[in-house]
């Protein structure tokens, strides 16, 4: 990005920043209507959170291109792809994935034409969440690249995103680049030396230095998906200062080549927001100040 666009991005931020906090109301947080075949907005930008309401996806609509839920399919309204330009991924959230969840994912994928990824693994090198060894993992990754070649037999074409690493807590694995270092090694050495199909790779980031982290997975060769981010570091105190961080996450992955997609963590949850991520209020469709500024913030074309 040129640099008069890089200051027109920060200066565009900061004024955002200032209107949202002098005092936005709900009655602000519906934006205008527009007709879905005219909606431009980021294509990468995306929200990490079971997304069902059609109040929250209309109030998204003008911003977020794309979410997910950790699951395979959707309760959302059916017409969330032509009414909001909204994508849906589907995704297999463990490892050890039984036949039976492959058969719905594939259903789903096929039934929904406009779906052309397809996540996996949420987590693998946490205990408490896909809790996989490279090891493990390998043997895993051959049925996922099953999953797409039986959809590609059907003349679906959808692309592999996984697996999403993070800092995590799993002995000797704490750090993702050394869980992958080892899950290259061993998925090789159980397949004649051919690596395994990634064609995106997936991470998440929850403190600062986004970039750095970044940098560290270009070794890996491929486009990055986000699919969760935020800062849970305790210096973020207050909606204002989690703010900040947004516009600094957000001009990273939208101005970085090697970033494909990224989704803000959360919309909303258990109140209170102790870590001030939320973009949403309690009521369906109302926007809070972080919201706002999520969908207004500006994007690369």
């Amino acid at each position: 990005m040129k640099i008069f666009k890089k200051i027109l991005f920060i200066g565009l931020s900061v004024l955002f920043l200032a209107i949202f906090f002098s005092g936005c109301s709900k009655e602000e947080s519906s934006p205008t209507e527009t007709p879905p075949d005219q909606i431009t907005k980021s294509p990468k930008r995306g929200l990490a959170y079971n997304l069902t309401n059609p109040a929250d996806h209309d109030t998204l609509k003008s911003g977020v291109s794309w979410w997910y839920n950790w699951y395979l399919s959707t309760s959302a309204p059916s017409d969330y792809y032509s009414e909001y330009q909204m994508e849906f991924i589907p995704m297999l959230w463990g490892g050890n994935t039984s036949s039976n969840d492959m058969a719905i994912v594939k259903s789903f994928i096929l039934s929904h034409p406009e779906i052309k990824y397809l996540l996996v693994m949420n987590e693998p090198n946490l205990t408490d969440q896909a809790n996989r060894t490279p090891g493990e993992a390998a043997v895993d990754w051959v049925k996922y690249e099953k999953v797409i070649s039986d959809l590609a037999a059907q003349n679906r074409t959808v692309y592999l995103v996984g697996p999403a690493m993070n800092w995590g807590t799993m002995t000797n694995y704490s750090d993702p680049v050394v869980w992958l270092n080892d899950f290259y090694t061993a998925y090789k050495s159980m397949n004649d030396g051919r690596e395994p199909k990634i064609d995106y790779l997936a991470f998440h980031w929850y403190d600062y230095g986004l970039a750095a982290q970044l940098d560290r997975l270009q070794k890996y060769g491929k486009k990055i998906w986000i699919t969760e981010m935020a800062n849970w570091n305790p210096q973020i105190n207050s909606y204002s200062k989690q703010a900040e961080q947004m516009i600094e996450m957000v001009n990273i992955c939208e101005t970085r080549d090697d970033v494909f997609r990224y989704a803000w963590f959360i919309g909303r949850g258990s109140y209170p927001d102790s870590r001030y991520t939320y973009l949403f209020d309690s009521d369906p469709g109302q926007l809070n100040y972080l919201g706002k500024l999520y969908i207004s913030l500006p994007y690369s074309e």
